[in-house]
């Protein structure tokens, strides 16, 4: 029983991942806290759907078709659609109606489906309509640049646009870092010192807040099905 994730960044600076998944006799997974909003395309049993997915502010637990095959597309923080705020998706989505195995609807037009492969042509046609919009404060926040308003001003510009504060961003960042990590067979205490955790505890505090793993889990690719590239098959 398996679930194979398979990631890969994007040249586009609106598109932080495009990953594909293939679930094989998985019901349920273990979902890990990301800063992102996306969509997400699936086909099970002859018929296609699609959702919108949220910001996540801890791990839990999720279903998973059984036997289906997803094409995701995760977005940059700060990007957002037109007609539904980051914020509102935080710890959810919605579902799409009428998703055809060529079309979907979003903000009043339909779209074709795209594969892993065409997510940027695809997000590039949902810029020029408008309906995926980037607040610029938050890309220049994100890279360290200084601004000329007041630090709360920028907090709550940041909220507004991501539905998460800065600091949970950096969490939740560098404990899936901290994931990859030690899936790659990365020591502990390498983790602790390159990511600036205080002390082992304090990792596996993180761990288990925002990835549902332990590091020994992570480490021996076991705890079940995850919703997280670790660069490895991992079984249930």
């Amino acid at each position: 029983m398996t679930l194979r994730f398979e990631t890969r960044e994007s040249d586009s600076p609106w598109i932080d991942t495009v990953w594909t998944c293939t679930s094989d006799q998985v019901t349920e997974m273990t979902s890990v806290a990301g800063v992102c909003w996306g969509l997400v395309f699936w086909e099970r049993e002859g018929r296609a759907y699609a959702a919108i997915t949220g910001p996540e502010t801890g791990a839990g637990s999720a279903p998973v078709p059984e036997g289906a095959t997803f094409v995701g597309i995760e977005f940059a923080v700060g990007t957002s659609l037109r007609t539904l705020p980051v914020p509102a998706l935080v710890g959810g989505g919605v579902d799409l109606p009428d998703v055809t195995h060529r079309s979907f609807p979003l903000d009043g037009m339909r779209w074709e489906r795209p594969a892993a492969d065409d997510a940027e042509a695809l997000v590039e046609r949902l810029i020029r309509a408008g309906t995926i919009l980037r607040d610029p404060l938050v890309t220049e926040v994100r890279r360290g640049h200084p601004t000329d308003m007041s630090a709360r001003t920028v907090e709550r510009r940041f909220r507004a646009a991501t539905g998460l504060t800065q600091g949970a961003v950096r969490q939740i960042e560098r404990a899936r870092t901290a994931a990859a990590l030690l899936a790659a067979g990365t020591p502990i205490p390498d983790v602790v010192f390159e990511l600036d955790y205080f002390d082992a505890p304090h990792l596996a505090v993180a761990l288990r807040r925002y990835i549902g793993r332990t590091a020994l889990q992570l480490r021996e690719g076991a705890g079940g099905a995850i919703a997280l590239d670790l660069g490895q098959r991992v079984t249930s």
